[in-house]
C-alpha cells in the first residue's frame, strides 16, 4: 500500500517529531508542541486512516492518546514523547 498525500504529511511530521524530541527531553520524557492542524494530520495518520505500522517510523515502539485525548503518545527506545496542540 502507497501512503496517500495526508498520511505522507503525517509520517513526515512524526519523522520531524522524532528528530526534535532529544533538543527538549528531559528524565527520558519530551514535549513537543504542533499547530493544531499538524496535530490533527498526525492523529488521522496515526488513528483513523488505518495506516500500517510498517510505514510508520521504526522509532515508535507503541502509539496512543493521553491526556483526556489531547495528547498524542509516542513510545520509543530512548524515550516517551508527547505531542501537544500549541
Amino acid at each position: 500500500m502507497d501512503p496517500n498525500l495526508h498520511q505522507k504529511q503525517g509520517i513526515n511530521h512524526l519523522v520531524k517529531v522524532l528528530n526534535y524530541a532529544p533538543l527538549v527531553e528531559e528524565d527520558g520524557k519530551a514535549t513537543v508542541h504542533l499547530t493544531a492542524e499538524d496535530w490533527g494530520v498526525v492523529a488521522d495518520t496515526l488513528f483513523k486512516m488505518d495506516t500500517p505500522r510498517e510505514m510508520l517510523p521504526d522509532a515508535i515502539e507503541s502509539y496512543g492518546l493521553a491526556n483526556e485525548h489531547r495528547s498524542i503518545e509516542l513510545k520509543t527506545a530512548e524515550r516517551l514523547i508527547h505531542i501537544d496542540i500549541i
